[in-house]
């Protein structure tokens, strides 16, 4: 069954334009190491929550909005191959100048996928 990691990022507005070029050079760079699928997700109907929410999640501020991202993989040794080709890719060496958000409030993780309808 497929593997899943999936990314919750608070992007600044001002730079949509930027996150997406970024995305799509990352989307290359997954495919590149086995990845099946790169979906990324701009917030258009995103409500606030009284007890949480994706925007408090990710500490999101008024200027942002919140980025849903996935990647799907055929298997979890897969993605353990494939992300160890990207992070040790040249083009992730460089650290977080010039990445369009704030990293450090992204949240990540792997899952196993157990349902596919």
């Amino acid at each position: 069954m497929n593997y899943v990691d999936g990314y919750l990022v608070p992007v600044p507005n001002a730079n949509r334009d930027a996150y997406r070029k970024l995305a799509l050079e990352m989307a290359a760079l997954f495919k590149q190491s086995g990845a099946l699928q790169v979906v990324e997700c701009w917030g258009d109907d995103v409500p606030e929550g009284k007890v949480t929410s994706f925007s408090m999640a990710v500490q999101r501020k008024p200027d942002e909005t919140v980025v849903f991202s996935w990647v799907v993989w055929p298997s979890k040794q897969v993605r353990d191959e494939g992300m160890k080709k990207v992070m040790e890719h040249p083009g992730m060496q460089k650290g977080p100048a010039g990445i369009p958000f704030d990293g450090q409030r992204m949240i990540f993780g792997g899952f196993q996928v157990i349902v596919n309808e």
